[in-house]
Order: structure tokens, then sequence, then C-alpha cells
């Protein structure tokens, strides 16, 4: 194979990110803490790394500031090697006055910043949780002689109503896509077990061959497909003309694979990440999942118990049952403090004994979590200031809700960035 910098990637920073709402009130949803310590672009940026991809462009539109500040601080590389990771901006130019209109429209407004001496065009998206060894990706597409390569991952009929569906021919080529099918339109999509055998997957129940968002571009194909016809969209608009003009080639991933798309989705797949074994490993064969580097204390451990969980460091745990529950950087909690199927963001800073005087004065917590505090199937966005004899916790069929400090989306109470959750506050049952 040729050197990989023929390959440049392109990270879509995502939309408006309204399902993951209120996370994304304040940052886009790439800009999402994850894990205790990492942001979601992480992961795909890690990605790239790990296989030797190291010309990334990422393209932001909404509130990007906290991931543009988050990638200016982590992904520094030296002039010699070449390497870049480069935020894009939305921006109005002369020949276009509208922001992204679509994702095929985002790449086509940016298609100047790329150039043209890639020989492929990697396009992934900046809010899933996955690792890939994207030389593979790379080899299958150049040995297929395609124009576009789909990663797709075989999925039931439970999931398949939420994404694209391919169906391809017997060689993995791709001859129709069909954007979020009704159930009642999935029996003929369905592949044949036999023909993903081929493929080299065993996937009994999960017939659907789902688009991932990871698509493999020659360089031309997309430039000439996004100058001349003006796409909007990859899966409405762009994917059908190339069907139907250009070899389009599936490669079939089985491995774990999650879209952080709703709050119910981030908050399953982040507690998995304290599974034992976790479906997804910041480290493992495939490499680590690079973050910001930061020089924070070791975190200090009271009387704690903990089961399935995480505990990033710079934290400060007095006493704490922890269950099933991520507790991420800088958090300080106090005494007696119970954690089940919650998620603390933790905090962009520590107090110092002047700040703590102060909130003593105005009546209000310290930044973290007081003492004699339960919170159970919750997000705890950053900075929060959460007071002592606090109790957050309700069925997870709670309706949707809106207050001025937390909301409850899709059963999980979702306490703000910023909040101020006063002391003996009742939330839920």
């Amino acid at each position: 194979m040729k050197r990989a910098s023929e390959t440049v990637c392109l990270v879509l920073g995502g939309g408006r990110g309204t399902r993951l709402h209120p996370l994304t009130r304040n940052r886009s949803k790439p800009a999402v803490p994850l894990g205790g310590k990492y942001r979601l672009i992480d992961v795909p940026i890690s990605n790239c790394l790990n296989s030797g991809l190291n010309r990334i462009y990422v393209l932001t539109q909404y509130q990007s500031a906290s991931l543009n500040e988050h990638m200016k601080a982590a992904y520094s590389f030296d002039r010699f090697g070449g390497g870049f990771v480069e935020v894009l901006a939305a921006e109005q130019r002369v020949e276009s006055e509208t922001w992204y209109q679509g994702t095929a429209d985002a790449v086509r407004q940016n298609l100047m910043h790329l150039g043209s001496r890639w020989r492929e065009v990697l396009i992934l998206s900046g809010d899933q949780l996955y690792q890939m060894n994207f030389q593979n990706l790379i080899k299958h597409h150049r040995e297929s002689g395609a124009a576009m390569s789909i990663a797709v991952l075989p999925v039931g009929a439970d999931m398949a109503p939420a994404l694209g569906i391919l169906q391809v021919d017997d060689k993995g080529r791709v001859v129709h896509f069909h954007e979020k099918p009704a159930h009642s339109e999935l029996g003929p999509l369905a592949s044949d077990p036999a023909l993903l055998k081929t493929f080299g997957v065993e996937a009994p129940g999960r017939p659907y061959l789902a688009s991932m968002g990871i698509y493999l571009f020659d360089q031309k194909v997309l430039f000439d497909e996004l100058n001349e016809f003006r796409h909007v969209d990859f899966g409405r608009d762009l994917f059908p003309a190339c069907i139907r003009k250009h070899k389009v080639q599936t490669f079939v991933f089985d491995g774990y694979w999650e879209d952080i798309g709703t709050v119910a989705s981030f908050h399953e797949a982040n507690l998995l990440l304290a599974k034992s074994p976790a479906p997804y490993q910041f480290f493992g064969d495939l490499g680590i999942t690079y973050t910001r580097p930061r020089t924070l204390p070791v975190t200090q451990l009271g009387k704690v118990s903990i089961r399935d969980a995480i505990v990033a460091e710079g934290c400060r745990i007095e006493s704490a049952d922890l269950e099933e529950s991520i507790v991420g950087i800088r958090s300080i909690l106090g005494a007696n403090v119970t954690l089940r199927k919650t998620i603390v963001m933790g905090a962009d800073y520590y107090e110092s004994s002047d700040d703590r005087e102060d909130n003593r004065r105005k009546g209000r917590p310290n930044v973290g979590i007081g003492s004699n505090v339960i919170i159970e199937h919750a997000i705890v966005d950053k900075n929060a200031r959460i007071g002592d004899n606090v109790i957050i916790r309700h069925p997870p069929d709670v309706s949707p809700q809106e207050t001025e400090h937390y909301s409850v989306r899709d059963g999980v109470i979702c306490i703000y960035k910023d909040a101020i959750i006063p002391n003996g506050t009742r939330i839920g049952s």
C-alpha cells in the first residue's frame, strides 16, 4: 500500500444536536464529554491516528468554541512530520452566503480547503463510538476498484429503521440504499446469511447491512459529484447518484459501534464503558484513545465502594458508594455520596479557599457534590453545584421536563452545566 498521506480525513462536526439537548446547550455534539476525561471527537481522530492517517480536517458550525479549544490543546503535531488536525469552521463566502444545508453541502463548501492532491477522502462522523483500523477499509476499497466504499454493520430488525440500509450483490457492491426504512419495508432488504459468511461475518438475527456513517471516496469522484450536481445530503442525494453511476462497495465491520444520537444512547454507552470488559476500550490492540493532555493531581479516595465505575484523575472523594457510574475530572464529592447509573462530568477548574468563602457568603454550594447525596439514573454536567442532603432519582418512564437547572430527557435527569442545586433539594421520586 502506498503512503497513508494519500488519504485525507474529514470529520463532520454535526448539526444542532437537538436530540442530545441539554448536553448540547453550550457545546457541539463532538465536544460532549465522554468516559470521564475524553470528548466524543477524540474517538474518530484517535481511529485515524491509530490507522496511520494524520491529515485530518474537522468541520464545525454550531457552538464550536469549546470544540475548537479542545482540538487546539489536544492535537498539535511537529512541523516536520507533515501531519495536522485542523478545524474548518463554517463561513459565508461570495459563492455561498448560507450555512451548511446538509452533510454533502458541508463537504462541498470546504473543497477549496481540501485541495486536489489526495487519492481518497475518508469522511467520518464526530459523534460515534467504535474502533476501526481504517487501513483495512482503504485496502479493501483499492483492491475492489470502487469509486466509493461505505462501512456497514449487520443489525437486527430492531435497529434497522433508525439507520440507512444497503442492498448488495454477491460481490458486496451496493445496488440500493434505503434511508431509515419502515418495519414494513424491511423484508426484501435482508441479506442472505450465506452471503454475509462470504464477507467473513457470522450475524444470526442481524441480516440488515446498516451504514455506519464512514465513507471512503476517490477524491475525483467526490469533487466531481459535489461540484457538478449540488448534492445537499449524503443519504438522500449523493449516495443514490453514486450508486447509479459508479461502483459503490461495502466494507463489512462486525465490532462494537454506537451512534451517540440521543441522551439515552449517550447515557447507556457511557455506563457500558465502566463495565469489565467494556465493549469499547480506551487502550488495546488498535492503540489508545487520545485526548487533551492535562497536569492534574492523582485522585484521592477515602472510604469508597466501587462497582463497575470509572473515576478520572484529579478527583477527591471523601466517602461514597459508586455503582455503574462515571466520575469525571476534578470532581469533588463529600461524605456519604451514592451514585448509581450516573455520569458526573466533573469540572473545568478547582475552586480556591477564597472561592469557597465567597460561595458561603452567597449561600450557594461549592462546585461538586456535597455530603449525604443520592443520585441515580442521571447526568451531572460540568461545574454543577449540588448541595448537601440532595436526592436526585426517579422511575425511568418519567415524562420529559424542562426547569431552570435541570431537564428530563429519555428518562434521564440531566443537571445543566453550571447549575445550582441547593441543600435539601428533592428531584424525582
